[in-house]
């Protein structure tokens, strides 16, 4: 398998997201994606009940995202509404107009409660009963007897059908029971569930919305305003009008309006509303800062380069809303369960209606009291919120410290994870390297060979090529014009200097000399890389990396979390081995090429091995495609960010063991909810159909149920960085795993 290959084919195709109206539990989920996943051209179709949202992926072939109207009309024929997503329509606004509905059916919920329990056979007070429920059930409880009414236009059944046949059966009987003379009406079970579901959709909806909290507050934490330099003036405008090219000034305390580059001026960034760091970086001319963080105590005049949804911020809420729309396949289990479960519960309140009234003396009254309180309590909202609940409330914390996750299937493959590989260059060490040795071959002197190097080497991000380039600048040297530049990962980068080709990349084919030059300078720490032209060798270059000072306790908590840890790196053994003792790791594999980085992790699997890459480089990417969780520190280049599950945008090798330990905690948190979701039904469905319960009380627990499994997701916003750093170590598996090294 080829590199390419492998970075490939976790690509995917255009994707947007819709809002989707009228969906209230994990039955509806099921009915749009099936709609949507039935329009020409969808390759993927992810519902998540808990945003209301549907994101869409496209084949290649023939993109249905570029054109809404199919994708709209599909769920519109199911009974649903969809639109572009938008941010107008919040979690926190449904809860208002839930919360409205529930002011008008408390009071007079009361008060039919004291006309039934105070004056039970006064004919005056089943008369004002009926007046009062009339508006709970048809104005408060609207909102479900619409939804049931559409899912029945198109042939369908929702939550909302449970609700609608259990309040209108209480209702529909005592109305039927006063104008008959008869004193047995139930209009306080009417009432009663129609405000204590609304009562639970109020608080579910404000659970919810603190669950999504973290796209919200990333959003509203950009700038909304601007100050623009133009002509020597200085001009305050909206965040909208802003635009690439322009210089915009920064004052002490105030929010960078756009990514840019620092002009003028030196001060220090907060990024933590990014990164999750709370060190602030110190910028200065030529230097990026992003949108949304905060200037420290200077001016700065910054040349605007990306505004609007071009900037890192708004790529990061985008990987954000993509993940939280996401599924963990364990949801696949509640997903089947929910395709057929409404039926199923309305043929269960259908048989013990007749169960009742066949076995029993019980009036029929009773029987019908027995079959609502079956349906009122096997509403599935517990079911669907369970997964997407608790992938809101994980991504959006790990979010807040500096960590995405691209997908749900994370949560799920994290937890299984044994072993670690983590990359060198820029994932243990600094990446911020420097020339420390010039070893000239072939009657070439160092300035020459420095010179050469530079040139192949100018234009390129990898921490060697900068080193390169600030040391010829820094000593003064005319470096050549070099053209036709190529990169040849893990070889080395080539180019045309004068007519020649130049290529600087691993020292191989060297004489026995160099060879020992090569060995010296990698048993000191250094990095030694050769530089050739026309093939032939002119000279070692050496640089040096510092270790990041937070390599050695990540790799600590690694080991203590169970994990066995190795470095996997294209660099000189001597080198590595020197690197890996630094920070607490045994097993080394250096002189990897990407394909050998592959073949490491491709033979873990094949013993068994659940496999965490951590990497940050152009030669990193194959690699971290192909293990179970690729985790990309997010300094590292573009190739290597789209081709992993996880990313840290703030560099730290910290964050690796706070995501792992995150998303085994999330995934502890979804196996619970759909544990009690399923355990609910299971217990409470048999205790109503043998009238233990009562309809009032089925209302409450099915109100109760959802509240929970929000609530129990919600406590994942509460985790700590580093909280696993006080635990006491854990027998690791490293006597139970088999050597990493090749």
């Amino acid at each position: 398998m080829s590199a390419q290959d492998v970075t490939t084919v976790k690509v995917e195709g255009p994707a947007v997201t819709l809002d989707i109206e009228g969906m209230t539990c994990a039955s509806c989920v099921q009915k749009v994606e099936r709609a949507l996943r039935g329009v020409e051209g969808v390759d993927q179709a992810s519902v998540n009940l808990a945003t209301r949202t549907a994101r869409v992926v496209g084949s290649s072939e023939h993109d249905p995202t570029a054109q809404l109207e199919p994708l709209v009309d599909a769920v519109r024929r199911v009974g649903y509404g969809a639109s572009e997503h938008t941010d107008r329509r919040s979690a926190t606004e449904e809860a208002r107009g839930y919360a409205v509905r529930l002011a008008v059916a408390a009071p007079l919920t009361i008060a039919v409660l004291g006309l039934t329990f105070v004056f039970p056979h006064a004919t005056w007070s089943q008369g004002l009963a009926w007046m009062l429920a009339t508006p709970v059930v048809f104005y408060a409880g609207w909102p479900f007897l619409r939804a049931a009414t559409r899912a029945a236009r198109h042939g369908t059944t929702t939550m909302d059908t449970l609700i609608a046949l259990g309040t209108l059966a209480a209702y529909g009987y005592s109305v039927a029971a006063d104008l008959l003379g008869r004193h047995d009406h139930y209009y306080d079970t009417a009432v009663v569930i129609v405000t204590l579901i609304l009562l639970g959709k109020v608080l579910e909806a404000r659970a919810r919305a603190s669950a999504s909290d973290a796209a919200r507050i990333l959003l509203e934490r950009g700038s909304k305003h601007a100050t623009v330099h133009i002509g020597g003036e200085e001009r305050r405008v909206p965040i909208d009008e802003l635009r690439p090219g322009q210089l915009v000034v920064v004052r002490p305390g105030e929010s960078i309006p756009a990514d840019g580059v620092v002009k003028e001026g030196t001060s220090w960034v907060d990024l933590s509303l990014l990164t999750g760091e709370s060190v602030p970086v110190e910028v200065g001319p030529g230097d990026e800062v992003v949108g949304a963080t905060v200037n420290g105590n200077g001016r700065l005049l910054v040349f605007v380069t990306t505004v609007g949804a071009g900037t890192r911020l708004a790529e990061i809420v985008r990987l954000l809303e993509a993940a939280q729309g996401s599924k963990a396949p364990i949801q696949r289990l509640a997903d089947r369960v929910a395709s057929i479960f409404v039926p199923v519960v309305v043929a269960i309140a259908a048989s013990t209606l007749v169960g009742w009234l066949a076995l029993t003396s019980e009036p029929a009254a009773t029987a019908m009291l027995h079959a609502v309180a079956v349906l009122v309590i096997a509403c599935p909202c517990a079911l669907g919120l369970a997964t997407p609940a608790a992938i809101m409330a994980g991504t959006g914390r790990a979010a807040e410290l500096g960590v995405l996750f691209k997908g749900g299937e994370v949560f799920e493959t994290a937890r299984r994870a044994d072993v670690v590989l983590l990359d060198k260059t820029g994932t243990i060490t600094r990446g911020s390297m420097s020339v420390t040795d010039i070893v000239p071959a072939n009657g070439i002197d160092d300035r020459t060979v420095l010179a050469l190097a530079a040139a192949v080497e100018g234009g390129s991000e990898h921490p060697i090529a900068l080193a390169v380039t600030d040391a010829a600048g820094e000593r003064g040297l005319e470096v050549p014009n070099a053209g036709h530049h190529r990169v040849q990962p893990g070889l080395g980068a080539l180019a045309t200097v004068d007519g020649v080709e130049v290529r600087v990349g691993r020292p191989e084919s060297r004489t026995a000399a160099l060879t020992q030059q090569v060995d010296r300078l990698a048993s000191e720490g250094r990095t030694a890389f050769m530089v050739w032209r026309d093939d032939t060798p002119v000279g070692l270059i050496a640089v040096a990396d510092e270790v990041k000072p937070e390599a050695a306790e990540s790799v600590r908590r690694l080991r203590h979390a169970g994990m066995r840890v190795g470095l996997v790196t294209g660099d000189h053994r001597a080198t590595a081995r020197a690197v890996a003792a630094q920070v607490g790791i045994d097993d080394v594999m250096a002189e990897v090429f990407p394909e050998g980085k592959i073949d490491e992790v491709a033979r873990l699997q094949r013993d068994g091995r659940s496999v965490v890459f951590v990497g940050d480089g152009l030669n990193d990417a194959p690699a971290l495609a192909k293990a179970d969780v690729g985790i990309a520190i997010g300094s590292g280049t573009d190739v290597a960010l789209a081709a992993a599950d996880v990313t840290l945008l703030g560099g730290s090798l910290t964050s690796v063991a706070d995501a792992l330990d995150l998303a085994r905690r999330t995934y502890r948190v979804i196996v619970q909810n759909l544990f009690w979701a399923f355990a609910y039904n299971v217990v409470m469905i048999p205790l109503a159909v043998f009238g233990v319960l009562d309809p009032m009380w089925a209302a409450a627990a099915m109100a109760v149920s959802s509240v929970t499994v929000v609530l129990n997701a919600l406590r994942l916003r509460r985790y700590n960085r580093g909280r696993a750093r006080g635990t006491s170590p854990t027998p690791t598996r490293g006597e139970n795993v088999a050597a990493l090294s090749v």
